[in-house]
């Protein structure tokens, strides 16, 4: 069976779901549509004993082009590099200055197996009693179709749960908060005891540490609901940070707005 290495952080996002695919250039394996693939998780990159197995994945689309010929519509759909320079430097710090424009990249998307993909994230969720959870909210129109997602991670920052839910026509406000209160009832469902939140939402963040009022009557509801939620952990603490620092519960927040728009 062939392998495809992946370093830790891929590793981790495919684990969670949240990545299924990978860029190769100087493909050795010689990768094909419906081939059955290992992957393979490098944890440390200079101890291969550390190496250990993802489980199988089937390749589904195996697109090849010319660094060059690479679109943002490319970058959107395999999300590898968000643009051509970055993925121009970041080739040429890994293979060398003899990549140009003008190299092949093979772009490959896969599907986990099932049985791969449950004990991926049986692993993961495995004696969880502190976590990360980053949580985004997004409204189409303000209001207008909206979603919430969110993210649990171990202290080592490794995905352990990741979901988008659409939630029909709401504002952006309301997205964020619910998506708080999705990801807290998750966490506490898991067994998690202590809890850090990011947010790169500062009024919600700000009115849950008690810095702002909650202005807002719509708010007023899912506000008090989670307050209801905060007492079950043992510790909870609610950080701002920037948006690109949220992109895995952004991602989730899109996804689930694009398949609602596809399935209308």
């Amino acid at each position: 069976m062939k392998t495809l290495k992946l370093d830790h952080e891929l590793a981790e996002l495919v684990r969670s779901g949240s990545k299924k695919t990978t860029w190769r250039m100087y493909d050795d394996k010689d990768i094909h549509v419906n081939d059955e693939i290992e992957l393979i998780d490098k944890v440390n990159p200079k101890d291969t004993g550390s190496w250990r197995s993802l489980g199988t994945a089937k390749v589904d689309i195996v697109a090849e082009k010319r660094l060059g010929e690479i679109t943002s519509a490319d970058m959107d759909r395999y999300g590898s590099f968000a643009s051509r320079e970055g993925m121009l430097k970041a080739y040429r710090q890994y293979y060398g200055a003899q990549v140009t424009l003008e190299t092949p990249v093979k772009m490959i998307h896969f599907t986990l197996s099932e049985e791969s993909s449950a004990l991926a994230k049986d692993e993961g969720a495995l004696n969880l009693k502190e976590a990360k959870l980053y949580a985004d909210g997004g409204s189409r129109g303000n209001p207008g179709p909206s979603a919430s997602g969110f993210a649990i991670m171990n202290m080592k920052g490794q995905v352990v749960v990741k979901k988008g839910i659409y939630l029909g026509l709401t504002t952006n406000n309301q997205a964020e908060y619910q998506a708080l209160k999705l990801g807290l009832e998750e966490a506490r469902a898991m067994g998690v005891r202590d809890i850090h939140v990011y947010m790169d939402s500062l009024l919600v963040v700000n009115q849950m540490a008690g810095i702002f009022k909650v202005k807002n009557r719509d708010l007023w509801p899912i506000h008090e609901s989670i307050k209801q939620i905060v007492p079950v952990f043992r510790r909870i603490s609610f950080t701002h940070v920037p948006r690109e620092l949220n992109k895995i519960a952004d991602s989730a927040v899109n996804e689930a707005l694009d398949q609602a728009a596809e399935a209308q």
